[in-house]
């Protein structure tokens, strides 16, 4: 009977990733099976997103149009039963021109680590896992997947924290996940990465805060930080096998959720008093969204986001005009039109971002208008997407992309 019903258990998380990819032929992906029931098995999935750009904010002596391998990733998990399980996903991004290198060695063009974590069944619908893990904080698109975004990209500041105290929206630390009815949550406990973004830099006398907590008050003070994100399931539960967020479900599933998250550093960043002492400076972020996508009528669908989340990196804190002490609001919205499910479908789209810069007394803009064209769900697809991005009083930037996508 136990293993009548875990089979059952994981036919319905195969058959809830193949809808999250909005295409039928979808049935798991390479799957090998070590026992007939298919309980004890190894998935693996593997995507490649490959960019044609044009960018008219270009230097004199550089090309305005560049080709890239955006992301090409290589993901596996396992498991011999329903109490524990190891998964490895591993790949590199954006490899182009710049920074490729002649003999295939140099740090771009390296293979790494995005995840690599192992969890544990402590009880019914919780759990405990450990390593370089996803599950994050703050909000949806700090979780999200890239397999299944309905834009072309993510929000980049939603990754909130990349680079300044994790490893590539990646923290190395322990988890918690789980489910209360209809409401999910996730909770980690994390070291703080100490070769960040901001390596070597050291504030001004009562100057602007830099992320450099752990390295200059050391790892006693400024080594942990917390975070979490809990969402309200209202209508159609979805998946928290993966930490992976969908981003569009291609009129599968009818989804309405509403999200708080967090991220707490405790003297995560320094600021310099008048008389050259260094301080700590608490890092806290928090944010609040929704998230809908469900089907109209019987051949077309609509995904909607919204999201507003709180930025406080320490006193006017910035840093390369994508990361600043100040406030976001985000949302996008994107309609897939009426089409057979078995043909080429399109799916317009529509997001903009509005981010607060304390330092400057200022905001930063975004506006991007663009295109999917799936040909199997998200499996083959290309989008199009035209971005103007402005901040402060700085000229915007247009920038023009395309993207081809295959996802096996």
């Amino acid at each position: 009977m136990r293993k009548v019903v875990w089979t059952i258990v994981v036919l319905c998380l195969i058959v809830s990733y193949t809808y999250a990819q909005g295409n039928e032929e979808y049935t798991g992906g390479y799957k090998v099976k070590f026992n007939e029931e298919g309980s004890k098995y190894l998935r693996i999935l593997a995507w490649g997103q490959f960019w044609v750009q044009y960018n008219d904010n270009t230097a004199d002596n550089a090309s305005q149009l560049n080709l890239s391998v955006r992301r090409a990733r290589l993901l596996t998990f396992t498991q011999l039963n329903d109490k524990f399980m190891i998964l490895t996903h591993f790949g590199l991004n954006s490899l182009n021109g710049d920074n490729m290198s002649p003999t295939g060695r140099g740090e771009s063009s390296q293979l790494f680590f995005h995840d690599f974590w192992g969890e544990w069944k402590l009880a019914k619908n919780t759990y405990v896992g450990a390593g370089l893990h996803y599950w994050n904080g703050i909000s949806r698109l700090n979780n999200q997947s890239t397999l299944n975004m309905m834009t072309l990209d993510n929000n980049r500041q939603a990754w909130a924290a990349l680079g300044l105290s994790d490893q590539f929206a990646r923290h190395l630390g322990v988890y918690f996940k789980g489910s209360l009815g209809k409401l999910q949550y996730r909770l980690s406990v994390n070291d703080a990465l100490a070769n960040n973004l901001q390596g070597g830099v050291v504030p001004d006398t009562n100057g602007a805060a830099v992320y450099q907590g752990r390295n200059l008050l050391g790892s006693a003070d400024a080594g942990t930080l917390v975070q979490g994100y809990a969402d309200f399931n209202f209508l159609d539960q979805e998946s928290n096998f993966l930490p992976y967020k969908v981003g569009t479900y291609l009129g599968s599933k009818r989804i309405f959720n509403i999200g708080a998250g967090f991220l707490a550093h405790p003297n995560g960043s320094v600021i310099t008093d008048a008389d050259g002492n260094l301080q700590g400076e608490n890092v806290f972020l928090f944010s609040v969204d929704v998230f809908y996508d469900a089907p109209i009528g019987s051949s077309s669908a609509i995904t909607a986001y919204a999201m507003f989340q709180s930025n406080d990196y320490g006193h006017d804190f910035t840093f390369r005009t994508t990361y600043e002490s100040g406030t976001m609001l985000y949302g996008h919205v994107g309609y897939l039109l009426p089409g057979d499910k078995d043909k080429t479908r399109f799916q317009p789209y529509l997001s903009y971002q509005n981010r607060s810069i304390d330092a400057l007394d200022d905001t930063a803009n975004r506006l991007g208008v663009g295109a999917n064209i799936f040909f199997t769900g998200h499996h083959s697809k290309l989008s199009l997407e035209y971005a103007n991005a402005g901040y402060a009083q700085t000229n915007p930037v247009n920038t023009v992309t395309v993207q081809a996508m295959i996802y096996l």
